[in-house]
């Protein structure tokens, strides 16, 4: 016998400080291993391939080295959704701290068009004043995300998300729903990694050791996440809830004292209940595609201050929170987009939408965009919109939007019927029918009904006290 397993342990201390230890062969007359094991370059093998959702800052970047210590091979994805960055620099770096491939996905397009746009078809809004920013960015990222690891044939998803927020619900159920076999990391709710890196000074030091580049600019006193819809603002000193934003907090909007001295007058066009053209009516200025229409809008909106909130909202996991929030396009085009709707929608049917938004306005919020459920919710607020056509003009001025009017082929206004001339205020409304009439249905009646010929001025029966 040339030798045998015994109960011989030899430690191993790999790169990173990582100590593993192994069984060796034990020579059958010395009683000792034939030769020294730490002296060998042992290959490990992988545990397998994670597409990490990297943003190039201090965090994520501890997280790629870190993956790459525990035995992953690490492909890192960075979602441009508008945001300011370098990505090439942010490329660059994943490189040089071992990332086996870098992903850096341009997604501004079909954020607005398939994320942004239902949600102003929805007139999305969590608790009265959130229009979802963030949330609505999520399920976007993690798509693409999930496209990534699929095609790479990656066994893991991992992300920098907190275990206090929202963000690792999102990201995670978008996952799941898309990737049902996917197994996920999340560092900071792994106790070997949050007892580690208790805080900044952690994360700091763990970058100089193993040669992560540090910030070396001044870390603001609050986080901060951008995209194309918003930035939005919270923690640090924002946790106070009594705390005056700072002034050179924001970055998206002007403060509206700084504002110009006047408006920005806007026509938008709606087809279906999402926006196909913006004009600046005196500069005649016009931009047709989802992108620039949404951008140009951030532009006028940023300029006059529009869009910002300072709120306490709820999270789903179970506590509140203090954000701070510039959504400067997002707001101009959620005043636009109500009006047009009333001008243009069915008073039952819009009572029943407007339920319908609150309900997807939540589980937006709580990561469940894919879920059946949200999925149905959507299809109902695209059916809703198939008359929600025209224009609506409007001011932006110092930090508000202002309706200043609005047409459409499909309006239910009837301005004949609502004229006080003739006739005056006279509550005896003339009936409808006779024997040559023909009724036929009018959402504008209060009975449902209107003669055919509407170029008349017919107008519906009087209706009764108790009816609608």
């Amino acid at each position: 016998m040339i030798g045998d397993f015994r109960n011989c342990i030899t430690p191993i201390n790999f790169l990173y400080g990582k100590t593993l230890y192994f069984p060796c062969i034990i020579h059958p007359q010395t009683q000792q291993p034939p030769f020294d094991l730490r002296h060998l370059n042992i290959i490990i093998m992988s545990k397998g391939t994670v597409v990490l959702a990297y943003s190039g800052g201090l965090d994520t970047s501890c997280i790629l080295v870190w993956l790459k210590e525990e035995g992953y091979d690490v492909i890192t994805y960075l979602a441009n959704i508008g945001q300011e960055e370098d990505f090439d620099a942010a490329k660059k770096k994943a490189e040089s701290l071992g990332a086996k491939k870098v992903f850096i996905e341009d997604l501004r397009a079909e954020f607005v068009e398939e994320f942004i746009w239902p949600s102003v078809q929805a007139n999305a809004v969590y608790e009265d004043r959130y229009l979802l920013g963030t949330s609505v960015a999520r399920p976007c990222i993690a798509r693409r995300q999930i496209q990534i690891a699929r095609q790479e044939g990656a066994q893991y998803v991992s992300h920098g998300a907190t275990g206090k927020g929202n963000d690792q619900i999102r990201f995670e159920l978008t996952c799941y729903a898309l990737y049902p076999e996917v197994k996920i990391i999340a560092p900071w709710r792994i106790p070997e990694f949050y007892n580690r890196f208790v805080g900044r000074k952690d994360l700091m030091e763990y970058a100089e050791k193993h040669g992560i580049p540090v910030p070396v600019t001044p870390k603001a006193p609050w986080s901060m996440d951008a995209n194309l819809m918003h930035i939005s603002y919270e923690s640090g000193i924002l946790e106070n809830p009594k705390s005056h934003a700072p002034a050179d907090l924001y970055l998206m909007t002007k403060s509206p004292e700084d504002a110009p001295n006047s408006p920005d007058v806007l026509e938008i066009e709606f087809k279906k209940g999402v926006p196909i053209k913006v004009t600046h009516v005196k500069e005649g200025k016009s931009k047709d595609t989802p992108l620039d229409i949404f951008s140009y809008l951030n532009e006028i909106g940023g300029r006059h201050g529009v869009g910002r909130i300072d709120i306490v909202e709820n999270r789903f996991i179970g506590m509140k929170s203090r954000g701070i929030y510039e959504t400067p396009g997002g707001t101009i085009l959620y005043h636009a987009h109500l009006d047009i709707e009333t001008f243009t929608m069915d008073r039952e049917v819009r009572r029943i939408k407007q339920g319908l938004g609150v309900k997807f306005a939540e589980m937006l919020y709580n990561g469940f965009w894919y879920s059946p459920e949200c999925e149905f919710v959507r299809h109902c607020i695209d059916k809703s919109q198939e008359s929600v056509e025209g224009k609506v003009q409007l001011s932006v001025f110092k930090g508000q939007v202002y309706i200043l009017g609005r047409e459409s082929p499909k309006s239910l206004y009837n301005e004949e019927l609502v004229s006080s001339i003739p006739g005056g205020l006279s509550p005896h409304w003339p009936l409808l029918w006779n024997s040559e009439s023909i009724q036929t249905p009018n959402p504008q009646c209060p009975l449902g009904w209107l003669s055919a010929d509407q170029s008349k001025a017919s107008i519906c029966p009087l209706p009764s006290p108790l009816h609608r």
